[in-house]
């Protein structure tokens, strides 16, 4: 059965950023220390969106003279809406297993200690 699109983990940090300020138009650079996704990771997944209206993109001219417009992006009406969908719809994570403690030494042992002593 294939998978529905638009849920991978990867996918679904890209919306989770997003969709915590809908209207803000976010730099790729910005998204990827967010998510801690890779550029290699983040850029075809905003690319993929974009290309399917679901992100809009511009470029922004740089704050100081000498420095390379950046691309920014923003969801559309209809990618927030998937968004939420495809949030809604994850599982709550399961809680990981608490860490059991060493158990103490039956009574009437002694422990050793590294270099001989007790």
């Amino acid at each position: 059965m294939p998978r529905t699109p638009d849920t991978s983990p990867q996918t679904l940090r890209v919306f989770a950023a997003l969709l915590a300020d809908p209207q803000a138009w976010r730099y790729g650079y910005d998204l990827s220390r967010e998510t801690k996704l890779a550029s290699g990771t983040l850029y075809p997944i905003l690319m993929r969106l974009a290309d399917r209206d679901l992100l809009e993109t511009r470029w922004e001219e740089a704050a100081k003279p000498g420095r390379p417009p950046r691309h920014t992006y923003r969801l559309t009406a209809d990618g927030a809406a998937l968004a939420r969908e495809r949030l809604g719809a994850v599982p709550a994570p399961t809680p990981a297993p608490a860490r059991r403690s060493p158990r103490p030494a039956p009574q009437g042992m002694t422990l050793l200690r590294p270099g001989g002593a007790s």
